[in-house]
């Protein structure tokens, strides 16, 4: 039922977004949006709120890219994460323009914690996923910008700054890459599949078997895209992803990029994503393609007991992926 229940919610992403083939077509950068409309109040204005959403990814790609490949400080966290000057000031800037342009929206993120108010609007920042990436010179970091409406992500941005390219999911225009419609290929045999992680230290003992279970059914697998793995599933170029030990800054905002580009995307269960989950993904390109990978992870977790997962977590010294 749960795996039901997430396609059918990726269903209304394809709908929606097929409304009106013109919005594809719309220009994502700022010169080209609309006039400030102050807080939205009743039905949500989705064209100019995707628009916003914009405008912070315009801030994060300036706001890093003024630290990129530059001698800076890290320090690190208390999951022995990395965090630097570039992690915290972009996450401010985007706060700062949250506050002036919607004040009654909530907002959390993964450097400064939760500031939300009495809203059904909530905007959830991860302002560098992949510090690691970013610290090393690795141009394959990125932002990740989500808005939840009562909780569900409604909104979601994948910005890479330094590769200049950005997806965006929304209930209106589906998924674009850099303002042009996206879709996922039609690969549905796990046999024809690329899969992708961020990493194996991602993995405790158990979900490293899971993990290990899918790719050796799979045509091959790949490490080191952190979110844009998923920007590449949405494009069409990678057919799975498969990781653990995500925070919902990491994964909320992947949601609507990959349902909006016909994928599907939930934790291990089959269950859609929230920010309650546990922090375990699974994206696939294709409604049966998810159904067989999830098949070989549940078939798994019961071959060796859940309970195995509460092993000493092979990730120590990761972090989660957003700040690895």
């Amino acid at each position: 039922m749960a795996h039901a229940a997430a396609v059918a919610y990726a269903s209304q992403w394809y709908h929606a977004s097929s409304q009106d083939g013109s919005d594809h077509a719309m220009s994502e950068h700022p010169e080209h949006r609309r006039a400030d409309p102050g807080p939205t109040q009743g039905e949500p204005d989705w064209e100019t709120l995707v628009d916003f959403a914009a405008e912070l990814a315009d801030i994060a790609r300036a706001e890093t890219l003024s630290y990129f490949r530059r001698r800076i400080d890290v320090e690190h966290k208390g999951d022995r994460s990395p965090v630097t000057v570039a992690d915290r000031a972009t996450e401010q800037a985007m706060r700062k323009r949250i506050r002036e342009r919607y004040p009654r929206h909530g907002v959390v993120g993964e450097e400064f914690g939760s500031n939300t108010h009495d809203t059904a609007f909530t905007w959830v920042i991860d302002p560098i996923d992949g510090t690691k990436s970013f610290i090393t010179g690795k141009p394959t970091f990125g932002c990740l910008i989500a808005l939840l409406e009562n909780d569900a992500a409604r909104i979601g941005v994948i910005e890479m700054p330094a590769l200049r390219e950005r997806w965006i999911g929304s209930p209106v225009r589906g998924t674009t890459l850099n303002a042009a419609a996206c879709r996922t290929r039609d690969t549905e045999r796990l046999e024809l599949a690329a899969v992708y992680a961020t990493t194996p230290d991602m993995f405790d003992p158990l979900e490293r078997r899971c993990f290990d279970a899918v790719s050796a059914a799979a045509r091959f697998r790949c490490f080191g895209a952190d979110c844009y793995a998923y920007g590449l599933l949405a494009s069409g170029h990678v057919d799975l992803v498969v990781e653990a030990g995500m925070g919902p800054h990491d994964f909320l905002a992947l949601v609507p990029v990959v349902a909006g580009a016909g994928g599907v995307i939930t934790d291990w269960t089959g269950a859609p994503l929230g920010r309650d989950s546990r922090g375990r993904v699974l994206a696939a390109a294709t409604p049966r393609l998810h159904a067989s990978a999830l098949a070989v992870i549940r078939r798994t977790l019961d071959a060796c007991g859940e309970e195995d997962a509460a092993a000493p977590a092979a990730r120590s010294g990761y972090g989660s992926p957003g700040t690895a």
